[in-house]
């Protein structure tokens, strides 16, 4: 491990200009890459006191040995020798996008003699017009099928083109009119251009230009008697529809953006975006972040518009630009750097675009479903690295190792608290067992605190949930004598009974279908959602309760640390660990469950609030009546003479609900 202030720079030394800088280990190896608006004040905030730095920021500066910057004249400049260091040295601090999935793109080659249609993967090449990205290799297959029956372009490979005319006859598809066959001479290599261009356009979204064409063209056959043309031009109107068809008409005409949205953690993001053209989704695309950096959104952002752009600043045509880089850039945060950013890509594309986050209406709308996209992608990511049988043993076995644990967790339970400002307190329980969901054991609990009212916070609502479910566990295998899984303590030891007796636990302690048997089984470990209070927490109520055969950990979402009861100092597990990934799967779901219940129990205390204070309407009765009228609304259309026939409800009563809906008119 070097140490940073042994190839620390001159302060004087550094200008306080705009550039580029890297860093690089003992070997020459370059190992992050950055711009600042003033390197001497950016490369400064690195020789701070090691203390003060961020760990992701530490590891860095102690594992590199020296740092070299370039100078640049603008900031714009500057965006652009970053993007293209980071694609050149890779360096290993810098955040990596994954594309989740290779994704097919259609492609014409318009820098060819005679263009080809074609499906290409992988890196962009200069001279070549590319639409999507599609998600599936024959969906492009599909589309083009379509297109050739009125943009017969080329989509052989170089080797049949010239074999074909060579033997001058032409493939199959040259037979059967889905194919000009230039290789033997039936259009000239500027007529096959045209086509090639006409086929461009219209997958750009110029479509109703060539339905127009082909309508008069249908007219003046059929009143020139050529019916039979005209029906093969009725078809080809309806391919080019068909082909219109497929892609979802989700702004209004003429619409040109790109939709990103983000999901994730400390360590990992899934982004996800939606390509709209000409008020269509002509692709969608999505990337898995693993965060090796300290950034925020706004710089996530920013890296992140580099790298998808990028590398149209080094093609010369900027018709193919202005297909890749839209009018529009909507994100989820704006970036650090939004003017430059701004600028950069207008340059790249020719002509002004803008970034902004959507706020209402429809493009907030898609902006929400891109961003379930990618909570979505992140879920499917993590599910496909505990799906494997080999890699959740693993999981297991590491979380065994770096707890200390006698045996492989094969039950795990984790718990996490959910509150808006200490109202509505809620805990859920997630039950994973060998390291997969185990839904129909998922638990939630309503927090009541010792008066009734809710618990003082956090610490105090976890003490409660964990109480409970273990009293339940008590008393459950007192009941059913079954040996626990958790250890081979005697049934006997800890006087089960009296505990259970010292803990009110009633039917309504957990909220949801009775506990199943299996309640009477222990955890091997216990997960909480938080630091070292929530674990004190936990680990008081188990003790408490005399449990001591059962693990307990915590993981903090700043960091992903983490912490065991009473250690000082918290656990890391290395980035990558599948025993993490398992740990935050398990975290995730349990706030996920926890957040769900919060906000139904939110949204039917916002819903009957109004009925409160009817005198005689308790919560039962006011049960009865939502569930009768559907609503509140039509509660609230209701009359009295209608409130008065649903069962246990009087006249008096149905008056005095029909006085509280209508505050200012009093009862009809």
């Amino acid at each position: 491990m070097a140490d940073p202030a042994s190839y620390r720079p001159a302060p004087g030394d550094i200008p306080p200009v705009p550039g580029v800088y890297r860093f690089r280990e003992p070997h020459g190896r370059v190992i992050y890459v950055g711009k600042a608006k003033n390197l001497r004040a950016r490369l400064s905030s690195y020789f701070q006191e090691l203390a003060t730095l961020h760990p992701r920021t530490q590891q860095m500066v102690t594992t590199a040995s020296s740092v070299e910057w370039t100078v640049v004249g603008t900031e714009v400049e500057a965006l652009a020798l970053e993007f293209t260091w980071i694609k050149q040295f890779d360096p290993r601090f810098n955040i990596r996008y994954r594309d989740d999935k290779s994704y097919p793109y259609l492609a014409v080659t318009m820098s060819e003699q005679f263009p080809r249609v074609q499906v290409m993967r992988g890196s962009k090449r200069a001279g070549t017009r590319y639409f999507g990205p599609f998600p599936h290799a024959w969906a492009i297959r599909e589309t083009v099928d379509l297109l050739l029956r009125v943009f017969p372009v080329r989509t052989c490979s170089m080797g049949v083109f010239r074999r074909a005319g060579q033997v001058g006859r032409p493939c199959l598809l040259g037979y059967i009119d889905k194919c000009s066959a230039p290789c033997v001479g039936r259009v000239s290599p500027d007529q096959h251009r045209l086509l090639a261009q006409d086929f461009c356009d219209f997958m750009a979204g110029d479509t109703a230009r060539f339905v127009r064409r082909l309508q008069k063209r249908m007219r003046d056959a059929a009143a020139d008697l050529d019916y039979e043309q005209a029906a093969r031009l009725r078809d080809d109107i309806a391919a080019l529809e068909r082909a219109t068809e497929r892609n979802a008409v989700v702004l209004p005409d003429g619409t040109d953006a790109d939709v990103f949205a983000m999901a994730g953690d400390e360590l990992e993001a899934a982004v996800q975006v939606f390509h709209v053209r000409d008020g269509r989704i002509r692709g969608q695309r999505g990337w898995v972040v693993e965060k090796v950096e300290d950034l925020d959104d706004a710089d996530l952002v920013e890296h992140l518009l580099q790298q998808v752009y990028g590398e149209a600043g080094s093609w010369s045509d900027l018709s193919a630009n202005a297909d890749v880089i839209p009018r529009e850039v909507l994100v989820p945060a704006m970036p650090t750097d939004a003017g430059q950013l701004t600028t950069w890509l207008s340059g790249l594309r020719g002509s002004q675009v803008s970034i902004r986050v959507p706020q209402r209406g429809p493009k907030r709308a898609l902006a929400e479903t891109v961003r379930s996209n990618a909570e979505h992608a992140l879920g499917l990511h993590r599910s496909n690295r505990a799906g494997d049988l080999t890699t959740r043993s693993q999981a297991l076995t590491e979380l065994q190792e770096a707890l200390g644990m006698p045996s492989a967790p094969l039950r795990i339970e984790c718990y996490d608290i959910s509150t808006t400002q200490g109202t509505h307190q809620v805990g859920s329980m997630v039950v994973f067992e060998d390291a997969l969901p185990r839904k129909p054991e998922y638990r939630q609990f309503v927090v009541r605190g010792p008066d009734g009212t809710g618990a003082a916070d956090d610490t105090a609502a976890m003490h409660e949930v964990i109480v409970r479910r273990f009293s339940r566990y008590l008393t459950e295998r007192s009941r059913s004598g079954e040996v626990e899984l958790g250890g081979d303590r005697d049934l006997d030891d800890g006087n089960p009974g009296d505990v259970a007796s010292r803990v009110a636990v009633s039917p309504d302690d957990v909220v949801g279908p009775p506990p199943a048997p299996r309640f009477a089984y222990p955890p091997n470990l216990v997960v909480v959602d938080g630091g070292p209070p929530q674990v004190a927490a936990a680990a008081r109520a188990l003790a408490e309760l005399g449990i001591d055969d059962v693990a307990l950990c915590g993981l903090a979402k700043r960091l992903e640390e983490v912490w065991l009861p009473g250690e000082e100092y918290p656990v890391i597990l290395r980035r990558g660990s599948e025993g993490l990934y398992l740990l935050q799967r398990v975290r995730d779901e349990a706030h996920r469950f926890a957040v769900q219940h919060h906000r139904k129990r939110r949204s039917a205390a916002m819903t009957a609030s109004v009925l409160d204070d009817v005198p005689g309407l308790g919560p039962a009765r006011k049960a009865v009546l939502l569930k009768h009228f559907g609503s509140l609304t039509r509660l609230r259309a209701a009359s009295a003479e209608e409130i008065a026939t649903v069962r246990g409800v009087g006249d008096s009563t149905a008056e005095a609900v029909v006085a509280a809906l209508h505050p200012d008119t009093g009862a009809q």
